[in-house]
């Protein structure tokens, strides 16, 4: 094989054979493709894009770059969600303790922040003494305790596909759907679910800014996971603006707490519900329902079995920015506007999030909404608080925020439904 011919085929549109693809990951892997022409590839393919069987081939070839994690050991049936991120997109903090209440086993691999949209594992570790990194035993062990584990993906998972990511992020081919797709199905099915549920959001704060391009990467999931053997739906979901009311890392394990509590913001209840019957359904467990143990308190108890089997103490007190900065609102009416991207942005901004992979982050920065669209508001009234370490990230923010939340004489600005649709095989 050659790298030359791989690219001259996906350049002139041609599709790609098993063999050139087998061929060109592990060749890439080991380092005998360099950077720049598996760069040449990848906008090939941007451009010429892949139909399903290329698809296929190429997330098993990923798969096959690493190990394959195996959860035969555990007496019940597994699933998992992953969603694309967002603003606000703590789902996965109730969700998983509520799933093991109910019956399922939840081995969900997270990952970290980066830019505007918040990392499962960041909002994680502001609890004191909670474990990212875990081995395949520890998971295991953690499964066993509490029924989820919620961790950082090992080095030995699709590492092909890690290699691929960076590069992705630095040539432009970032928005290519077939190496989306790829990369997030090849290491969910590599970790071994049975099951898969994606929740694909929608909308100025997400990845995806349409209905239509979300609806051709759910698709594009939908049949990856089918293929591989893993029964798998996607939900297209909401996020022209920000998912409950708390954003950033701390702000949102209260959040999330609360949710466990049988309480928490509407919203973020509504979809925590919707995709814990979802994963249940797909992994064909048949439990308690999941409104009936966020009120009866198994799914606290889930949550604290979780986070104390990974050496966090779950009654311990949440890290605090040392500043605030409320922001009120400029007139009476309703809010018929409040802008994910820009919410985002500001908690960035403030500190929640990080530009690069190895920055820090400040687990107390972040907002806290008091209204959302829909809602009156009286000028004067607090539309929002801002938390910050230092002073000084509050103009910053304060730009970012500018022209993203809008009052109107009424409506709510034409909002998308929370779940726009539904995708399966």
């Amino acid at each position: 094989m050659d790298a030359i011919d791989v690219i001259v085929t996906k350049r002139d549109g041609r599709e790609l054979s098993r063999e050139q693809i087998d061929w060109v990951i592990d060749a890439y892997t080991r380092g005998v493709v360099a950077d720049e022409q598996m760069s040449s590839l990848a906008m090939a393919i941007l451009l010429n894009g892949m139909n399903r069987r290329e698809i296929a081939e190429w997330t098993q070839a990923m798969i096959r770059s690493g190990a394959r994690m195996d959860w035969s050991a555990l007496p019940g049936r597994t699933t998992d969600k992953h969603s694309t991120g967002g603003v606000g997109d703590k789902i996965t903090l109730p969700l998983a303790p509520l799933v093991a209440a109910c019956g399922g086993y939840v081995p969900q691999l997270s990952g970290r922040g980066l830019g505007h949209t918040g990392g499962t594992l960041d909002k994680l570790e502001s609890i004191p003494g909670w474990r990212a990194l875990l081995s395949n035993d520890e998971m295991l062990d953690v499964l066993r305790k509490a029924g989820a584990v919620i961790c950082a993906a090992g080095d030995g998972l699709a590492p092909a596909d890690k290699k691929l990511y960076a590069l992705r992020d630095v040539t432009g081919t970032v928005e290519a759907i077939p190496l989306i797709a790829s990369s997030i199905m090849s290491k969910k099915i590599a970790e071994g679910t049975g099951a898969l549920v994606l929740d694909v959001k929608v909308g100025s704060g997400a990845f995806m800014k349409t209905v239509d391009r979300a609806r051709e990467l759910a698709t594009t999931m939908v049949e990856l996971g089918t293929d591989a053997g893993v029964n798998t739906v996607a939900l297209l979901t909401a996020m022209d603006r920000p998912l409950g009311r708390a954003v950033g890392n701390a702000l949102e394990v209260t959040e999330s707490v609360e949710v466990l509590a049988g309480g928490g913001p509407e919203d973020v209840v509504e979809l925590t519900v919707r995709l814990a019957r979802e994963m249940l359904q797909a992994a064909g467990v048949s439990g308690k329902d999941p409104e009936e143990a966020l009120k009866d308190g198994s799914a606290m108890d889930a949550w604290r079995r979780m986070i104390t089997a990974q050496g966090g103490d779950p009654d311990a007190l949440l890290p605090k920015a040392a500043e605030t900065m409320e922001i009120t609102a400029p007139s009476s009416g309703v809010l018929t506007g409040l802008d994910a991207y820009g919410v985002g942005l500001a908690a960035w901004r403030l500190g929640a999030g990080r530009e690069r992979k190895e920055d820090p982050v400040s687990f107390g920065a972040g907002i806290m909404l008091h209204a959302k669209p829909g809602d009156m508001v009286r000028q004067g009234q607090p539309l929002m608080t801002l938390h910050a370490d230092e002073t000084s990230r509050f103009e910053r923010a304060l730009a970012a925020l500018e022209g993203s939340y809008t009052i109107g004489a009424s409506g709510d600005g034409g909002l998308l439904p929370l779940v726009i649709d539904r995708i399966t095989a």
